[in-house]
């Protein structure tokens, strides 16, 4: 099993022909590939595993999933 967690992008740049952001989890901010997701924009939402983004979603999209973590945590 592998877990994936949403996260907003906030800024993107290129390092070593790569396109790198840092993406926010919820108040924790990571530096995170983006070369599988060429098209995200800063602003948007991108499923992140093991340091890559591997796809994009919508704001709904990620705080239903981020809503699924909190209520855990609470039990």
């Amino acid at each position: 099993m592998c877990l994936a967690l949403p996260g907003k992008i906030l800024t993107i740049q290129k390092k070593t022909d790569l396109p790198m952001g840092e993406v926010d989890f919820s108040g924790v901010r990571k530096t995170v590939c983006l070369v599988y997701t060429p098209e995200a924009k800063v602003g948007d939402y991108v499923i992140v595993h093991v340091g890559f983004a591997i796809s994009l979603l919508n704001e709904q999209q990620a705080q239903s999933t981020l809503d699924l973590y909190t209520d855990r945590e609470k039990q």
